[in-house]
Parts: structure tokens; C-alpha cells; sequence
């Protein structure tokens, strides 16, 4: 089994800061892929950024310059720093892994969501 436990995300006015963590724990052998994504009220959830094993990061266009992804292998910890939030940020973000189990089986796992919300 394995655990993503999230921390981070509330209410920022437009223009402000806020830091998402997640930290994952339990039967995970190698992590492919750590990340984040948000889904918006009727909307599709989309990616926003992710880290993986090779150090290279994505981001979407729309957070390209603002946010921040980084990650600590040894923690099996993600952090997403986002600086000059508006509106448009306004979702549940979600923490996203994609590990090896200790099979070698690759799988997936995803957080419960943290709702971030930016007023005008």
C-alpha cells in the first residue's frame, strides 16, 4: 500500500504565494514520476507540474514561470512553491505518483486533493 499524504493549499488574494507538499510513503521500490495536477469546477483535471526520476521537470503553460516543483528523492517528498496566484488558479490540486512496487510492477497512486482557492 501506499500513502500520499498531502499539506498546504487554503484561501490567497491574487498576487499572493502558497507552498503545496506531499510526502509519500509505503511499498514503493523506485519513484518514476512525482507531480501535480488541479481540477477546476467543471473542468478536466489537468497537469500542472511534475518531477521525474531523470530530474527534469513539466509544467503547464499556464504556471510556467510562477510555480515551482521540486523534490527531495530521499523523502519521497514533492513541493510545489506557486507565486502569483490569480483566479484562474483557483482548483483541488492533486498529488500524483507513479512508482515501482517491490513486484516491479509499475503503478499509480493519487492524493485526496487540496483545495486552493484565490480571491480578486
Amino acid at each position: 500500500q501506499v500513502q500520499l499524504v498531502e499539506s498546504g493549499g487554503g484561501l490567497v488574494q491574487t498576487g499572493g504565494s502558497l507552498r503545496l507538499s506531499c510526502a509519500a510513503s509505503g511499498s514503493i521500490l523506485v519513484i518514476n514520476v512525482m507531480g501535480w495536477y488541479r481540477q477546476a469546477p467543471g473542468k478536466q483535471r489537468e497537469l500542472v507540474a511534475t518531477f521525474n526520476s531523470g530530474d527534469m521537470r513539466t509544467y503547464s503553460d499556464s504556471v510556467k514561470d510562477r510555480f515551482t516543483i521540486s523534490m527531495d528523492n530521499a523523502k519521497r517528498t514533492v513541493v510545489l512553491q506557486m507565486n502569483d496566484l490569480n483566479p484562474d488558479d483557483t482548483a483541488v490540486y492533486y498529488c500524483n505518483l507513479v512508482y515501482r512496487d517491490f513486484t516491479g510492477e509499475r503503478r499509480e497512486a493519487w492524493a485526496q486533493g487540496t483545495q486552493v482557492t484565490v480571491s480578486s
